[in-house]
Formats: structure tokens, C-alpha cells, sequence
């Protein structure tokens, strides 16, 4: 049952009392205003209609000028036009100008009817689709706030999962320094000179993180090397030189089986190759080596000739910058040992403090900028 309320404009009061009462029988209500100004009245009174229906040629304020000031203030109205045949250019003008549609005077009651019928769907299909469009708007925000949120707690749960395996790795560590003792605290130390040169270098914190976990771990396949040979008091004969070097591989087979580790596999895997060529288990040469293999064998060193040894103190700061320039373009990359001349001697004092001091967490270090 129809019940949309329809304004009848026309200045002709038999024109408007027929068209009411077409409307009327058609179930629909009506109003009626003899002017443009009536219209204008009726409508700024807060009267809500769902459709206007207005003569063209009014005195005071005519068609045209009633459809421009209702389409700016009331732009989900409908208007359609009704004019005699001699307006009908007229009548295309308001169209253009916003008119839904216009009736040609005379008209029969279905013609009525349907153009009334058809602009009420309109308006009702428009505002269908703009409650569609907002309804779908106020979804995808909240749709979106929610992807935000979940990814947020992925992002925290991927946190927390990456700080666990690193807690673990630490903890792998430990257990190499316990059955190494002549290196203790090498695997961190080793592991914060590499994170303070790959800064130095400007790689990004994804990058870091794993040429760390490579670096923490590079001794790792040691822990497959017979206890006889890794422990032994003197020198190796060239049979235990070849079964020690086993350990690169080791460590790789180890590691390629944790998918987190994958990458960080290749540099344990390569960190005793050489820039030149010469160094093992395969030979690589120069860009061959991955860059975290190349930034580790210059804090490698740094490690090994500032730390006590065996068969020797450990030796000055100076002295080992001077080896590792020495070996530039031989057995170091001669960009990573360009950035670790350019860095200031006291990082390396301070880092090794705090690694002796229990201060320096690996879990914790990679995430972190380096201190200086």
C-alpha cells in the first residue's frame, strides 16, 4: 500500500485538486501549494515529501526556479515537471537541470501514475544504495579495524616467538662454550662485533637479525666433532685438521632443518671462506660468500686476537686493526674492513665489558642498536 506523501505545485487550482485526486485514488497522500513560494514554504516548515510534482509556468517563482532552490536543500527529492506542449524546450532545459522527468499537459491518470511510480523507485533505489555504500563503508572500517588488530597481535605474537628462539639459541650457545671452554664467551662476543659492523654498514634490522644468528651460532656443528680432537691439548695432525673443518657442514646440517634458521645456515656454513679463495669448505671467492660471512670473519678475528688464548695472551686493540688491514682483499671483504677501521676503538672495549659483566643478552641484542 503506497504512502509516500507527494507535493502537488501549481498556480491552477482544478489542474491541482485533479491531480491530488488521481494521486489520492492511487493510495499515495498529497499537498497542495498554488505558487512556487507555497511550494518553498510548505517544504522549509520541516514537511517531508518523497516526491514533487510542479507546473513549469507560475507567477512570482516558476518551475525553474522552485527546482533549483529544492534540489540544493532537498537533493533526494524528486521533481518532475508538468508543462504545456509550446514549454517543452523548456522542460528539457530542467531536466538537464536536475528534473527527474516532466508530463505533458493534457495527461491521462497512467501516465500519471507510472511517472509518479517510476521517480519514487528511483529515489528509493538511490537511497538504497547509499545506505548500501555507507553500511559497506562502516564494514570495511570495521573490518579493517580489525585486520589492524589481529595483525597487531600477530606482529606481538611473532615477537614473542622470535625473543623464544633466540632465548633458545643462547641457550645452544652456553652448551658450546661448556664443551669448548678455551672459547667461552666467544659465540656472543663474535655475535655483538658482527651486529655493531653490519650497523656500521647500514643494513636493516631484518638482515641483522639473521647474519646475528648466523654469527651466534657458526661453531655449532663443533658439537659433532669427536671430543678427542676438539679438546685436544696440542696440535692437530692433518687427518683431525680435516675432520675439525667438517664442522662448517655440520653446523649447516644442523640448522637447515629449523625454517627460521635457513638463511642464517648459509653463513655458518661459510665462515671460514676466504675473500681470495683460499679458505673452506668450498672455495667461494669474493661476492660469493654471503655478506654476513664476510662481516663476520673481520670481528671473527677481532674476537680471536683480543681474547687469551692457550698459547698466548691476548693481544692490544691496534694490533689486531693493524692484522686485519694487513689481510684486506685476502682474507677479509676490503669494504667491511674499510667500515671497521672507520668505527671508533672504544665500541669494541664497551661491548666486550658488558659480555664479561653478564650485561649483553643475545636474545635481546639483535633487536637492538649496538651500543658505542
Amino acid at each position: 500500500m503506497a504512502t509516500e506523501r507527494i507535493l502537488v505545485v501549481d498556480d491552477e487550482e482544478p489542474i491541482r485538486e485533479i491531480v491530488s485526486s488521481m494521486l489520492i485514488s492511487a493510495n499515495y497522500q498529497c499537498r497542495q501549494a498554488a505558487s512556487g513560494l507555497e511550494a518553498l514554504a510548505l517544504l522549509n516548515s520541516g514537511e517531508e515529501f518523497e516526491l514533487m510534482l510542479s507546473d513549469l509556468m507560475m507567477a512570482d517563482l516558476d518551475g525553474i526556479g522552485l527546482l533549483e532552490r529544492t534540489k540544493e536543500k532537498f537533493p533526494d527529492m524528486p521533481v518532475v515537471m508538468v508543462t504545456a506542449v509550446h514549454d517543452i524546450s523548456v522542460a528539457l532545459a530542467a531536466i538537464r537541470n536536475g528534473a527527474y522527468d516532466y508530463l505533458l499537459k493534457p495527461f491521462e491518470r497512467e501516465q500519471l501514475l507510472a511517472t509518479a511510480r517510476r521517480a519514487l523507485e528511483n529515489r528509493r533505489l538511490k537511497l538504497e544504495n547509499r545506505a548500501y555504500q555507507t553500511n559497506l563503508e562502516a564494514l570495511v572500517a570495521a573490518r579493517t579495524e580489525q585486520l589492524l588488530a589481529r595483525t597487531e597481535q600477530l606482529r606481538k605474537a611473532m615477537s614473542n616467538l622470535e625473543r623464544s628462539y633466540d632465548i633458545t639459541l643462547e641457550a645452544l650457545g652456553d652448551a658450546l662454550d661448556l664443551k669448548d671452554a678455551e672459547t667461552e664467551g666467544h659465540s656472543k662476543r663474535v655475535t655483538a662485533f658482527t651486529i655493531a659492523i653490519a650497523r656500521e654498514m647500514g643494513l636493516p634490522d631484518d638482515q641483522i637479525r639473521v647474519i646475528a644468528r648466523g654469527a651466534f651460532l657458526h661453531d655449532i656443528g663443533k658439537m659433532a666433532i669427536p671430543d678427542a680432537i676438539l679438546l685436544k691439548p696440542g696440535a692437530l695432525n692433518p687427518e683431525e685438521i680435516a675432520t675439525m673443518r667438517e664442522h662448517c657442514y655440520h653446523g649447516y646440517q644442523m640448522l637447515k632443518k629449523i625454517p627460521f634458521l635457513q638463511e642464517a645456515c648459509d653463513i655458518v656454513y661459510t665462515h671460514q671462506e676466504r675473500f681470495d679463495g683460499t679458505g673452506y669448505p668450498r672455495g667461494l671467492k669474493g661476492n660469493e660468500i654471503p655478506l654476513g660471512a664476510r662481516i663476520f670473519a673481520v670481528a671473527d678475528t677481532l674476537d680471536a686476537i683480543t681474547s687469551d688464548r692457550p698459547y698466548r695472551p691476548a693481544q692490544s686493540l691496534s694490533a689486531a686493526r693493524e692484522e686485519i688491514k694487513r689481510w684486506a682483499g685476502r682474507q677479509f671483504d676490503t669494504e667491511v674492513v674499510r667500515k671497521f677501521l672507520e668505527m671508533p676503538a672504544s665500541i669494541w672495549e664497551h661491548l666486550r665489558k658488558e659480555i664479561d659483566s653478564q650485561i649483553y643478552r643475545f636474545a635481546y641484542s639483535t633487536g637492538a642498536k649496538s651500543s658505542s
